[in-house]
């Protein structure tokens, strides 16, 4: 891996991470692209610079995590599903659905949704007063919703979100839930990718996960604390539109 492949996909990391339009998708069809080899190296940058972005969430959020016990019983409530699935089918589904084509259609299929839901949440008010209220029979089905995320392409933020809107929340809540469920989530994904990964490397490729992991997590930063403006004021609508897109010209560039 160059240095400017190791950018750019720190770049996609930090900006995609927290947005509904799929990290993974993007960092695949990224890959495909630039045609980087898939090795070690490669494997645990991704990690790296995953747990970059991650760390960006905990210090936007560190009041909420600091809040209490109850916020994180409904976060861990709705990490079980994902945890449980993860750690069963995490074998098959790396093997069998990262792959370009999955993601441009996973894409395409959640931007219809996106554009779908956004017109439902427009007018919606929220049913919870705070995230700590949150019921744990709520919290669960989002979860259960983030499952769906594991295929790349669907998009862990864009599943929480559907799944926090459909089960109380309002668009801001949702989005924030989805933010503060990505640490466990998040956390625990790369620790076992982590687990299985080597870490014997050299000087140069250590210096590449450092730059890597610091600038996904200023990138992640600044993408979040935007994000939650747009969402407000914008909708989820162009997301679902800038889904599609990619997906199509994805699609059509592999068939040509």
């Amino acid at each position: 891996m160059t240095l400017t492949q190791s950018v750019v996909l720190a770049v996609i990391e930090g900006l995609t991470e927290f947005l509904p339009v799929s990290s993974t998708g993007h960092m695949i069809l990224a890959s495909a692209v630039m045609k980087i080899q898939d090795n070690e190296f490669v494997k645990t940058f991704e990690i790296a610079i995953q747990l970059g972005a991650i760390l960006s969430i905990v210090l936007i959020y560190a009041r909420q995590f600091l809040k209490g016990i109850n916020l994180h019983l409904k976060l861990l409530m709705a990490f079980l599903p994902t945890g449980l699935v993860g750690f069963l089918a995490h074998g098959i589904i790396k093997t069998y659905l990262f792959n370009p084509i999955v993601v441009a259609v996973s894409l395409i299929v959640g931007g219809v949704v996106l554009i779908l839901i956004d017109r439902h949440v427009t007018s919606k008010d929220s049913a919870t007063p705070t995230l700590e209220l949150i019921s744990y029979k709520n919290a669960f089905f989002i979860g259960l919703i983030q499952c769906v995320a594991m295929i790349p392409g669907v998009s862990r933020a864009a599943a929480t979100i559907i799944g926090g809107i459909f089960n109380g929340l309002d668009k801001k809540q949702a989005t924030e839930f989805s933010f503060l469920l990505a640490v466990p989530t998040m956390c625990a994904a790369t620790g076992y990718d982590l687990l299985k990964t080597p870490l014997a490397f050299s000087s140069v490729e250590l210096k590449l996960l450092l730059l890597g992991s610091a600038i996904a997590f200023a990138v992640a930063g600044i993408t979040v604390l935007v994000f939650r403006k747009l969402v407000e004021r914008y909708g989820f609508k162009h997301f679902g539109w800038y889904r599609i897109a990619v997906g199509v010209v994805f699609l059509l560039t592999m068939t040509m």
